[in-house]
């Protein structure tokens, strides 16, 4: 089961911090329509907002172990990861605006079949554009002559 884990571990996470901003997203979102009243359009910005925020902090860390802190490298992920979520909005707006209001569909089923198709864009821009793993190999230390082997 170990090795099972260790080999899909980075997919195995990306699933489930993946379930966790699905629902901060929905959560939000069910809770500003319903609760307060707030339109469909506004609470998914919002419930967007909060679940990307939550989505940067998870894959940065877990998800795809990327430890740098130098402001260069967070810029960079940063304006990736926010430039590309921005890209899932569209869509994730796109599928709202034809399943309520062309499909006439329950708007929460709509936001539940949204969110699968932007876990799967996202995953794919996060995995080979955002976060993507250096692909230089390490410089290898020269030794001098002097080196005892």
């Amino acid at each position: 089961m170990r090795e099972l884990f260790r080999k899909y571990r980075e997919i195995i996470l990306y699933v489930f911090f993946g379930g966790c901003t699905t629902l901060v997203n929905i959560v939000v979102y069910y809770a500003m329509t319903r609760f307060l009243g707030v339109g469909e359009y506004a609470s998914n910005v919002t419930a967007w907002i909060l679940s990307v925020l939550f989505a940067y902090v998870t894959n940065k860390i877990w998800v795809f172990e990327c430890r740098s802190r130098e402001a260069k490298v967070l810029l960079r992920e940063m304006g990736s990861f926010f430039g590309c979520r921005l890209l899932s909005l569209g869509l994730d707006m796109g599928v709202l605006w034809l399943g309520i209001e062309i499909l006439r569909m329950n708007d929460m089923l709509v936001k539940i079949l949204s969110n699968i198709l932007v876990i799967i864009v996202n995953y794919i821009a996060s995995k080979f554009f955002i976060f993507k793993k250096s692909r230089q190999k390490p410089k290898m230390e020269k030794k001098s002559g002097y080196d005892a082997e």
